[in-house]
């Protein structure tokens, strides 16, 4: 299904569109390494309630009138990266983000690759400036958000907490008979809570990092995928890139939300798993590709990582691909 030139205008020439229906629309980004998937639904005029499961490391949005747009993100996994005035913030699990842009073309980056939540965009110039008017007693309005939460600066975050767990956990599984209304009343309960925070609760300048701080942890994190089968130490890190194991050391799990260790392990059993499902190799063999000679540790991470054994995996993956008879 072919997607309109407004749609375009916001995703880009390669965005398709998988199905269109009454409130709702789901789009598929075809320029990403794997599937991206985005579904929107209509919640009020100029609101839309967003699910973006997004699986690369970048995805391009262009808004006719960035200056307009509040975008409220609640992260389920993953983790998302905004670029402000040079500098850099990043939602992790539970949290969430206030956004009003004032560019009206910006990439959002997922360091990890993939990143599973959830938006609501609104459009201040769409949107009616008051949404009392559907419910009594519930007084919100999302000009006002806009102006508590974003004048002092663009972007505002808040770490996970059970508030926000609350409102968020319960839109990850909602019945389908039920959606729309569901939708509007929980953007609703939403705006009523965001009301009520108290903005003393900003995480944005304790997650923010310099562009140094990105820039050498992207650094390494490309040599340790291109040296996946080495073991390399935090202190051969340092000498190569002329800085002390502490500043790599805070620098990638302020931008990766996790140790090097972690990070390049997680990124070796992924590898691995995908050696299992294209080849016949044995499990030793294969571990040692990823830099593990002893099938048993490798196993174990492995384990780990994916919640089950190699052998596991790759029958229960394999089995995915038999068609029915």
């Amino acid at each position: 299904m072919n997607a309109t030139a407004l749609e375009k205008s916001i995703y880009g020439d390669n965005i398709e569109v998988v199905s269109r229906e009454r409130d709702c629309t789901i789009y598929r980004l075809t320029d990403s390494v794997e599937e991206t998937i985005m579904t929107s639904y209509t919640v009020f005029p100029g609101i839309e309630l967003v699910y973006r499961d997004i699986h690369s490391p970048t995805c391009l949005v262009r808004r006719s009138n960035a200056d307009l747009i509040l975008e409220i993100s609640h992260c389920r996994e993953g983790r998302m990266e905004y670029e402000m005035e040079d500098n850099y913030f990043y939602l992790s699990p539970g949290d969430i983000s206030l956004l009003h842009r004032h560019d009206t073309e910006y990439t959002a980056l997922f360091p990890l690759h993939h990143y599973h939540g959830i938006s609501v965009i609104i459009d201040l110039e769409r949107t009616p400036k008051c949404l009392s008017c559907f419910l009594e007693d519930v007084i919100v309005s999302p000009h006002a958000l806009a102006d508590k939460f974003c004048t002092a600066h663009p972007c505002y975050v808040a770490r996970s907490s059970p508030g926000i767990e609350h409102i968020f956990s319960e839109l990850y599984h909602v019945p389908e008979t039920v959606k729309r209304g569901y939708f509007k009343v929980k953007v609703l309960e939403l705006m009523l809570f965001l009301t009520a925070l108290d903005t003393g609760t900003d995480e944005s300048e304790k997650r923010c990092c310099s562009r140094s701080q990105v820039l050498l942890a992207r650094e390494v994190c490309a040599y340790l995928s291109g040296h996946i089968s080495d073991k390399i130490t935090l202190e051969q890190l340092s000498e190569i890139f002329h800085v002390s194991g502490t500043s790599i050391r805070n620098s990638f799990r302020a931008v990766y939300g996790e140790s090097v260790y972690s990070h390049i392990r997680t990124q070796k059993m992924q590898m691995a798993a995908q050696m299992l499902l294209q080849s016949d190799g044995t499990v030793l063999d294969i571990a040692g590709q990823v830099g593990y000679e002893n099938a048993s540790k490798f196993s174990g991470a492995f384990r780990d990582v994916m919640g089950m054994t190699p052998n596991e995996y790759r029958i229960r993956e394999r089995k995915k691909h038999i068609p029915d008879l």
